[in-house]
């Protein structure tokens, strides 16, 4: 059974490096035809879940396809990392979700790529373009960052809620994106589509993007998003979204939770929705940035349709650790004040 918490949790986090996205450049098999719309056009409805055990890039010292040893051992990894969870905690630490609230992929892909990102071909991210703005953060220890603090997790501080992540926060997800990025859960996103509109609803956060079916036409560069401005069109049976004007206070990019990268206004980002079979849905994502990286990349991973529910996930309701980090701190003040 997996069971989705709409409970945001600091500590959890750390398993975001290590369970980024699978991949399969795939084709859809001969002679399968997709379900359609009246239209014509595919019909991609439904809820898919897009986690998995494949490397985001690929780890030094492989080729672009893992051998079945290589396969088991990755997927050794993932099954210690949901047994570790249920260790006790030692050392004072409480740690964070056991394997019960977990939900990260065990499974590398069924073509066994060896990373998520398939261009450039050596499945690496691209060079960082010289001077651009670099965060890091810690799940420790807050470390030194200066504001607009861009990291989805972990802060600089707590002087005030802009010292924090924006997942913490509750401002975005930490796998919704866009583009979206597997991670410890809630790896599942439900589509809904007329002929003029396409809904993308994230259970992460609960985000719903509404893309508008037109070509061109994006708002003025001086309204910024959080999740940028999105145009869908039809290449084919691929459903091609392009948005801009995404929020200089977000990344560009993020490589995982405690990293960004770059400033999002410079983002453009174009992601392709392609049935390949009747329980796959090809997701591939391309970043443009020439502020942030030195060349373009692409990575794709391959969704399986769910018959699960989404369920919501209700981040601002129950984010009590927000508020007690600043409340806390406020206290630790008071009490070198009368220390004093």
């Amino acid at each position: 059974m997996r069971f989705r918490l709409g409970v945001f949790c600091m500590g959890v986090l750390v398993l975001f490096g290590l369970r980024l996205v699978s991949i399969a450049a795939q084709e859809p098999a001969d002679n399968w035809e997709p379900r359609r719309l009246i239209s014509g056009r595919p019909d991609l409805q439904g809820v898919w879940d897009f986690r998995t055990a494949t490397p985001f890039q690929r780890p030094e010292g492989l080729g672009d396809r893992l051998t079945e040893e290589e396969a088991a051992a990755i997927e050794a990894g993932a099954a210690a990392g949901l047994a570790a969870a249920d260790r006790p905690p030692q050392d004072g630490n409480v740690g964070a979700y056991n394997a019960f609230w977990l939900d990260f992929g065990t499974r590398v892909g069924d073509d066994r790529r060896t990373s998520l990102i398939v261009e450039p071909t050596n499945g690496r991210l691209p060079a960082l373009a010289q001077g651009v703005a670099r965060q890091v953060g810690s799940l420790d220890a807050d470390l030194p960052g200066e504001r607009p603090w861009r990291v989805r997790s972990a802060g600089i501080g707590a002087d005030g809620p802009e010292d924090r992540g924006l997942a913490e926060r509750c401002l975005v997800g930490f796998n919704s994106g866009p583009p979206m990025m597997p991670s410890a859960y809630n790896n599942n996103m439900q589509l809904f589509q007329t002929e003029e509109t396409v809904v993308i609803l994230n259970e992460m956060v609960h985000d719903a993007r509404i893309i508008p079916l037109v070509s061109g036409q994006h708002l003025p560069s001086s309204i910024q998003q959080w999740n940028g401005d999105s145009r869908g069109r039809w290449d084919g049976d691929t459903l091609v979204v392009e948005s801009r004007n995404f929020s200089d206070q977000r990344a560009s990019f993020e490589p995982n939770a405690l990293m960004a990268f770059g400033v999002g206004s410079t983002l453009r980002l174009t992601e392709q929705f392609t049935p390949v079979s009747e329980n796959v849905l090809l997701y591939e994502y391309t970043v443009d940035d020439p502020d942030t990286f030195a060349e373009t990349f692409t990575a794709a991973v391959p969704m399986q349709r769910s018959s699960e529910l989404i369920y919501e996930y209700a981040c601002h309701e129950g984010n009590y650790a927000l508020s007690n980090v600043l409340s806390g701190a406020r206290a630790e003040e008071r009490q070198t004040t009368n220390d004093r």
